[in-house]
């Protein structure tokens, strides 16, 4: 796993060993990135599930102002705080042990103008997840939330002001993005 672009480009991030932790393949970072390449300069970033924090840390590379790292597990949550020092980005991101449906409930309105939710495969949390931020609203008007799922699942298509604005398949990988209106 490597930074692609940006000011840390090039510099390898740390993954745990064994199962617990399934990061972003670089073909489907890459894609993801291509797609909101216009839409990260300055942008306050939610990574919720961030295993080892890479979407995150990526988009700080690409110049977003700062971001939040949400995850459950003791073993994520180190491996980003040593990823984000291995970058230099400690100042620039902050990390949350938390479940995602409590991190989201904390945050107010407005907060964030890009979110990246990447859950366990098989595990449920994806639909629900993105319910709750439309819920609560935490993402800014236009806004983008990147949600990345197993191809076959079905995800909410939107409300409340939101829309999903696009659809990629990678593989057994898809990538939905919702936009905020």
């Amino acid at each position: 796993m490597r930074i692609i672009t940006g000011s840390a480009r090039g510099r390898k991030l740390k993954a745990p060993d064994g199962l617990d932790i399934r990061p972003t393949s670089d073909r489907v970072k890459e894609s993801i990135f291509n797609a909101i390449q216009f839409d990260i300069e300055g942008r306050r970033v939610l990574d919720l599930f961030a295993g080892t924090g890479q979407l995150g840390i990526e988009a700080l590379s690409r110049g977003a102002r700062d971001a939040v790292f949400v995850d459950n597990y003791p073993t994520a949550v180190h491996t980003i705080r040593e990823n984000l020092a291995h970058v230099d980005f400690e100042d620039r991101g902050e990390i949350l042990q938390a479940d995602a449906q409590s991190a989201v409930a904390r945050f107010p309105a407005d907060r964030f103008g890009l979110i990246f939710l990447d859950p366990p495969y098989d595990s449920d949390l994806l639909g629900p997840t993105i319910e709750a931020v439309m819920r609560r609203e935490i993402l800014m008007p236009g806004g983008l939330m990147v949600c990345e799922s197993p191809r076959e699942e079905s995800l909410p298509m939107g409300g409340n002001g939101y829309a999903v604005l696009r659809e990629y398949r990678y593989g057994k990988v898809k990538i939905t993005l919702y936009t905020r209106e």
